[in-house]
């Protein structure tokens, strides 16, 4: 039986979500499992990660002389450096393809099943540029992967910030089509109970709405129904919304609480992955695979129809040539006529007319016509006119009918 390949886990979070912090504890339980992951960081603007890196984008670029030379700022040297990173994300899947495959010369090695990911802590940097989705499209190509969102829980608390978490996952999970799990971080802090039930009872959440509506939590003034909250109908119905829109996304979810500093729930994430991983190969791979082959097909096609507008355009080009050609060969022709077709049809015409007496014919008087009498005939009428030429003071030499003469004697004999 094949062994699974390893999971790539590309965790994204904003910044102040722990995301960091979670790295580190799911590298360590790794490690204690003898299980070491492979390691990428693709933050170019941390200054101390509290885990070693297989791959780190710092040793290839400069994040702050990114920023000098092309004179930008915080966000868009990350964003660069990413762009730059990206150019050689051949070179990355190729060496996680042979740190991942099997080595010939250590057979009892633990091969490594799992590929850890950290991303930027500003969000949309990564998930929403050209850069990211290359580096996620490149690694779903090669290993099934898994998108883990880190939410920081104590802000997650009001249904307002539940709401924003919740949309920010819907788009991650729209654009990277990828599976997601949800890890609510810092539950040593505040547990993510409240936040599973929202997410799976709706009347619990509107319960919970209500009661911020009426504390004034969404800034509303005092009406005539006597809470703070009475001006707020807005905020609290755009919520309400929101909530049976993404009631239906929510089923698509794992859900996972953990504590990066005591590490409650880290069982359970890899529980997920595990689950995600099987769902990746069941439901989106073929998505995947599918999505490729339309890209191939598109640009076969694209090729195609460049092919045949080349082959047009060369066939344009060779007509035209040859139009060019005929052309040029149009006056050589006429000239050649002039001197030679149209010689021999003056000569037909113009000797006959001079030489051949009206009422004469080319029969004999036997009623036979002869090549023998036709010559002695022309050789005869010849003489004459070339006697009475010379008579009047004429030359000879220069007449084109002795040149006739001889080219009708030729084609005559």
């Amino acid at each position: 039986m094949c062994a699974k390949p390893p999971v790539a886990i590309v965790c994204v979070g904003m910044a102040g979500s722990g995301k960091t912090t979670f790295m580190q504890r799911i590298n360590s339980y790794l490690h204690s499992k003898r299980e070491p992951p492979y390691v990428i960081n693709l933050d170019p603007a941390v200054r101390n990660i509290p885990f070693e890196s297989n791959i780190d984008i710092r040793d290839s670029l400069n994040y702050k002389e990114v920023m000098r030379e092309y004179n930008l700022g915080p966000n868009g040297g990350i964003l660069t450096s990413l762009n730059i990173f990206a150019t050689k994300i051949d070179q990355i899947i190729n060496i996680l393809e042979k740190r991942t495959a099997p080595n010939p010369d250590t057979p009892k090695a633990k091969l490594i099943k799992n590929i850890v990911v950290d991303t930027p802590g500003q969000i949309e940097v990564f998930v929403w540029s050209a850069s990211g989705s290359i580096l996620l499209d490149s690694l779903a190509s090669s290993f099934p992967t898994v998108i883990a969102y880190i939410i920081d829980t104590p802000r997650t608390s009001s249904t307002s910030t539940f709401m924003s978490n919740m949309l920010y996952a819907c788009s991650i999970l729209y654009k990277t089509k990828l599976p997601m799990i949800l890890v609510f971080n810092k539950t040593d802090v505040k547990d993510a109970a409240f936040a599973k039930e929202w997410m799976t009872d709706f009347e619990t959440f509107q319960d919970a709405l209500k009661q911020e509506e009426d504390s004034g939590s969404f800034g509303g003034v005092e009406g005539s129904g006597g809470g703070l909250g009475a001006g707020s109908g807005y905020m609290g119905s755009l919520l309400n919304s929101m909530s049976l829109m993404l009631e239906e996304f929510y089923r698509h979810l794992s859900v996972v609480g953990v504590s990066s500093m005591t590490g409650k729930g880290i069982d359970e994430f890899f529980q997920a992955v595990s689950e995600k991983a099987d769902e990746f190969d069941r439901d989106y791979k073929p998505e995947l695979e599918k999505r490729r082959e339309e890209r191939q097909q598109e640009k076969q096609s694209k090729r195609e129809k460049e092919l045949g507008k080349l082959m047009k355009d060369m066939n344009v080009s060779e007509s035209s040539k040859s139009r060019a050609g005929s052309e040029r060969a149009k006056p050589a022709q006429r000239q050649h006529t002039d001197t030679l077709s149209d010689l021999e049809d003056d000569s037909t015409s113009e000797v006959e007319a001079e030489m051949i007496e009206p009422g004469e014919d080319d029969e004999n008087e036997d009623g036979e016509g002869g090549e023998s009498s036709t010559e002695d005939g022309l050789t005869k009428r010849y003489q004459q006119k070339l006697t009475g030429e010379v008579a009047k003071g004429g030359t000879p030499s220069n007449d084109n009918n002795f040149t006739r003469y001889l080219r009708e004697s030729q084609m005559s004999s």
